[in-house]
């Protein structure tokens, strides 16, 4: 008589997967959103910076207003302009996050 293998399971322990693979799946999308997150910060962080280079070098060459007319094409705001010297310097907003650059008049 052949027996073919047959497996035994206490009571305690049947449907012990379905509540284990639902906490993987909530830790798999916590994290996968907070990459997300992560990403759009630096994403934004870039964006200031880059209009903030962008309106420090206008406005070393041309002035404060050509320098806030680059920031908003940037979408980014303008919210400080300084002129000290030869040096020109930029605080710019986009979203949440704030940048500074500075530039320097060549003559």
């Amino acid at each position: 008589m052949v027996r073919h293998g047959s497996v035994r399971r206490c009571r305690h322990e049947a449907g012990q997967i379905v509540p284990m693979v639902a906490l993987v799946v909530a830790i798999v999308m916590l994290m996968g959103l907070l990459v997300v997150r992560l990403g759009l910060q630096v994403d934004e962080r870039a964006r200031a910076q880059s209009a903030a280079d962008a309106a420090a070098l206008a406005g070393a060459t041309e002035g404060e207003d050509v320098a806030g007319s680059i920031t908003e094409a940037n979408g980014a705001v303008l919210e400080s302009f300084v002129v000290q010297g030869a040096e020109v310097e930029v605080v710019v907003r986009y979203g949440d996050e704030r940048a500074t650059a500075r530039a320097r008049r060549q003559w």
